[in-house]
């Protein structure tokens, strides 16, 4: 009786195995093992840019302090299908004020350009918003100003991070993530640059001396970071990842007619984390919600089952309803 049962066990255990292969092999997964040797990639963002698609993402830290490439970077991987990827270049650190390292890329094509927003990484309360652009989407100039933002006032400790840049109306709306002055609070704020712009460091104004939103939700903990932003029927939505990195993060939306004053479309995340032994067990975290020419949309996000040892990007088809998104199949 007893090796019946155990043989049960078994047998349920190895055929849940090869269902979570399965279910792996009929999504997107990509990342990047070229610095740490195991899979690590973050912070995804796609565009549509020359006949391909690219996905920016950041890079860790390579453990070796004798590479003459130190901190965080970006890596820039394309594919024709957004399911399959390959690595064709990176981004790094290359002057002040982001020799400490660079995270969480925001792309946006413009006149056949591509612009790059970016946060520098390392410098705690002084990290902040750059820019740089490109004709290739691979060789990126810097912007002179940089940093192009920091958030100011008594309601944050003056960090800028997770840039999103989307044009709505005659202008375009600046998204990131700050702090409380405790540094402890994640919380979101926005600015503005007019249409016509350069996007240097005069151009932007910070548009409220709170935060647009902060976490007020049990499943959101003490963070909400990295806005994406998308435009339907007339309204914006804003997916953002609530709670810090395996806590676990996960993705909520809100919503808004001016990209100021925001309401959640529900109390509970609209993607979850992943059962025990799923490959994004540990968190979906950081939202990218990419739209194609063809009006279709997709949810890029992280994700991970160890805690944070490896990360892996992946993708979800986002439908829409009178009530806003819904995933799909």
């Amino acid at each position: 009786m007893f090796r019946s049962l155990i043989s049960i066990v078994i047998f349920c255990f190895v055929v849940a195995a090869a269902q979570a292969q399965k279910n792996m092999r009929n999504v997107m997964m990509y990342s990047d093992t070229t610095r740490l040797g195991v899979p690590f990639a973050k912070d995804p963002h796609v565009i549509k840019f020359q006949g391909r698609y690219l996905m920016y993402y950041t890079l860790p830290a390579r453990k070796d302090k004798n590479h003459p490439i130190q901190g965080l970077g970006i890596g820039i991987a394309a594919s024709t299908d957004l399911r399959n990827w390959t690595k064709i270049g990176e981004i790094n650190p290359k002057a002040e004020p982001e020799l400490n390292g660079l995270a969480a890329p925001c792309a946006i094509v413009i006149d056949n350009r591509v612009h790059l927003f970016y946060q520098t990484y390392g410098n705690g309360p002084k990290d902040a918003i750059c820019h740089a652009v490109s004709d290739d989407g691979i060789e990126f100039e810097r912007n002179p100003t940089n940093p192009i933002f920091r958030p100011t006032g008594t309601w944050n400790c003056g960090r800028a991070i997770d840039a999103e840049v989307f044009p709505y109306g005659d202008r375009y709306l600046l998204f990131f993530a700050t702090r409380d002055p405790d540094y402890k609070i994640q919380m979101q704020g926005v600015a503005s640059a007019p249409l016509q712009t350069n996007f240097n460091r005069d151009q932007w104004t910070q548009l409220t001396d709170a935060p647009i939103l902060k976490p007020d939700l049990p499943w959101e903990g003490q963070c909400v970071e990295g806005a994406s932003i998308v435009e339907k029927n007339g309204l914006l939505y804003m997916f953002y990842a609530g709670a810090y990195n395996n806590k676990p993060q996960q993705i909520g939306v809100a919503k808004s007619k001016d990209g100021i004053k925001w309401q959640r479309l529900s109390n509970k995340p609209f993607l979850t984390n992943g059962d025990p032994g799923t490959w994004n067990y540990s968190e979906s975290g950081h939202p990218h919600l990419f739209k194609d020419d063809d009006g279709k949309t997709y949810l890029f996000y992280q994700g991970n089952k160890d805690n944070g040892k490896t990360w892996y990007l992946s993708n979800l088809k986002v439908k829409w309803n009178a009530d806003g998104p819904v995933l799909g199949k």
